[in-house]
Formats: C-alpha cells, structure tokens, sequence
C-alpha cells in the first residue's frame, strides 16, 4: 500500500472519530448508581446495607440544553448531579462526556483521547450558599484571578483584570472596577451569588452545575438571577443541569428555555418531560404531590386550582438505605396497588414527549386488574380504569 494510501486511510479514521464526537451527547448518564455506607467502614463490614442515593439513573444532556432536577430532600438530586460532573465516582454505570468515559479517562489517562482536568474545566458548579463558596479574606478580583492564572496563564497582569472587569460587567455587576476591589462580606447575597456565576462561565464550561443556585435568595432576586442565566446561556452556549425542591423555580428556567424536568424519588427519575407537559398533566403522583405543594412563581399561576388535601397517603419519606419493593413510591401513594408492591415500572411515554415511572400510563397492564392498597379513599385524586371511561 502507498503511502499517499495510508494517509488518506489515516485521514478517514480520524474523521470518524471526529464525527463520533460530534454526533455524540454533550453529557450521557447510563444505569448511574451511586451507593453509600451508612454507618461507616466497621457498619459496612458487619452489614450489606447500603443507602442507595442513585440507583439506576439514565439521562442525557444536548448542548445548550437545561434540565431541572426537581424532588423532596434526600431524592438524590446533588448527588447525581455531583456525579454528572465527576465530583462524586459512581457505584455503577457510566458517565460520557461528548463521549468520552469520564471516569475512565481519570483512571486511564494513557489511554484516553482528552484529559481528565479538561473534563473538570468544562463543567463547572454553583452551590447554594455562595458566601461559603467565595474566600471571605480576598477581594473579588484575586479569587477571580485563580482560575484564570491555572487556565490562561498566557494573560499578564493588565490582561487579567481587562477579562474580570468584562465578566462582572456580563453578570451585571457596574461599575465593575469598584466591585472588583470588594471582599465578599461587602457584597448582596444577590450580588454575591453573581459572582460565583461569573467565576464559574470564566471557564467557558460545556455545563454548569447551579445546585439550588437561587433557593438562598429573596423571591424577588430569583427570577432576576435565572433570567441573567439564560441570557448568559445564549452569549456563552452552556447547558445547566439545575438542582431544585421548588418546583416553581424549575418550572420558570425550564420554560423559558425549552428545557426538561427531571422529577426524583428515592434514588430514581419518575417524571421527565418538558415543563407544561409534566406539570399541567402530571402522570406520576408524586409529581401531582410536588405540584400541589409549589408556590406560584408567575400571577397566573395563582389562579389554578388548589386541593385542599395533599394528594398523599404519608409525609415520611422511606428509608434510603432500605427501600420499598416495586415501585418506591407506593408506600405514600393514594393510587397505589398490589402490581405496584411487587414491581418496579420503568420510564413508560406517556402519549407525549414526557415519561412517566408508572403503571397508570399503560392501559393494558395488570394493575387495573389488582387490588387496591389500604388507604387509597382516605386522601388522593381520582384515578380511573382507561377501558371505563372509554
């Protein structure tokens, strides 16, 4: 073979491999657990037990997409999304970053085609609280500073500060000289949270973590700090996977986005779907429950109709470590039956563009023929046999 052959057969792998990765997911979450020990090293020689945090999770992310992760304390939210970062190593199953094993390429950086610390660079996290996330003994100009002397160390002193001041000025942060020389206690939770937003895209990442990113601000900052976001999305092209237990907030960003909601339960995804889909018609009953309990974020939504009764049978949220049989949510359930104790459904359609964990979605399965639970005519909403109302 001639060597103008072998060239061109190198050209052609190449081009595969770059349509590979372009055709690829920006992020792809496969059968994701992540398991802890609950009583620590000595409980776990002594016992099995496992609190279970994620267990099975798909999921997967476009570019310039949002999905809000959406569920009570102790669902599993933080945790998957620490791990869709690679801050926290799975159990099991696997995360893919524009196809790339992320994992896989930390324990075997030999062997992979891009770098682990590359990875980390593209995504990025907001936390809730961001005077615990900001130094409390430097100004905002030396912590904005750091990431850009690890990342761009090309750029002098002047060149520094010429990109800090565009970046304050880009998370609406004016005069940006004057902010620049503040210390974090000087500032607004508000104009402190901004901050982090701003340290966080001067990264330029592929996706943002914002993990109950607006939850520690005053109503009235919230809606400003989520549509600075999606202005921001637009200019940089970042996704954000976004962490919340207020449904409204998730319902704002996702809708103005054309995102995704993710609604979590012990572990698992129940719901998933766009906004208006999921929550004007939910198919899951904890996602009726979620709804019923969110505040209205928008005056229209003041006008819906309220249940009087939340539509569940308990408060109490089972044990994470030791789990439901069959469906997890049964136990609180007021249109839970036998079929649901005995068997885990999966992400069923649900005639639209949304998914649903439930047997209620099917019209032929053996739940509308079992029994019925204790409890079900204490508190609920109707639920009615598809082949009765036909």
């Amino acid at each position: 073979m001639s060597a103008d052959a072998d060239a061109a057969d190198e050209a052609d792998i190449d081009e595969e491999e770059e349509s590979s990765e372009e055709d690829a997911k920006l992020l792809d979450i496969d059968d994701l657990k992540v398991h802890f020990d609950p009583g620590g090293q000595i409980r776990s020689w002594l016992t099995d037990t496992k609190v279970r945090a994620v267990d099975g999770v798909s999921l997967d992310m476009d570019e310039h997409d949002i999905i809000a992760l959406v569920g009570e304390s102790g669902s599993g939210k933080t945790t998957l999304g620490k791990s869709a970062v690679g801050l926290q190593k799975p159990t099991d199953g696997s995360i893919e970053y524009r196809g790339h094993d992320i994992w896989e390429t930390k324990a075997n950086p030999r062997h992979s085609e891009i770098e682990f610390s590359e990875i980390r660079r593209s995504m990025q996290i907001i936390h809730q609280d961001p005077s615990t996330a900001l130094n409390s003994s430097r100004r905002v100009r030396s912590i904005l500073s750091d990431p850009l002397k690890k990342w761009r160390p090309e750029l002098g002193p002047d060149d520094r500060m010429e990109t800090i001041t565009r970046f304050l000025e880009y998370v609406d942060m004016t005069p940006a000289e004057d902010y620049a020389d503040r210390y974090p206690h000087q500032l607004s939770g508000g104009e402190q949270q901004r901050v982090t937003l701003g340290r966080a895209l001067l990264m330029n990442p592929d996706v943002i973590l914002a993990d109950e990113a607006v939850s520690a601000l005053d109503v009235s900052l919230r809606v400003e700090m989520m549509d600075l976001m999606l202005e921001l999305q637009d200019i940089f092209n970042t996704s954000y996977l976004f962490i919340s237990h207020d449904l409204a907030n998730a319902r704002y960003l996702t809708k103005h986005a054309d995102g995704e909601i993710a609604i979590m339960y012990l572990g698992n995804i129940v719901e998933i779907g766009p906004p208006d889909e999921v929550l004007t018609d939910p198919s899951h009953p904890y996602t009726e429950v979620l709804r019923w309990a969110a505040p209205p974020i928008e005056p229209e939504a003041a006008q819906r109709a309220i249940k009087e009764k939340p539509p569940v049978r308990r408060i109490d949220i089972p044990d994470p470590a030791d789990p439901p049989s069959g469906c997890k949510f049964h136990t609180r359930c007021p249109e839970a039956r036998e079929a649901c104790a005995d068997q885990e459904p999966e992400l069923y359609d649900t005639g639209g563009e949304a998914r649903a964990a439930c047997f209620r979605t099917l019209d032929d399965h053996e739940y509308w023929d079992s029994t019925e639970l204790e409890g079900q005519d204490e508190i609920g909403f109707s639920s009615t046999n598809p082949e009765d109302s036909s």
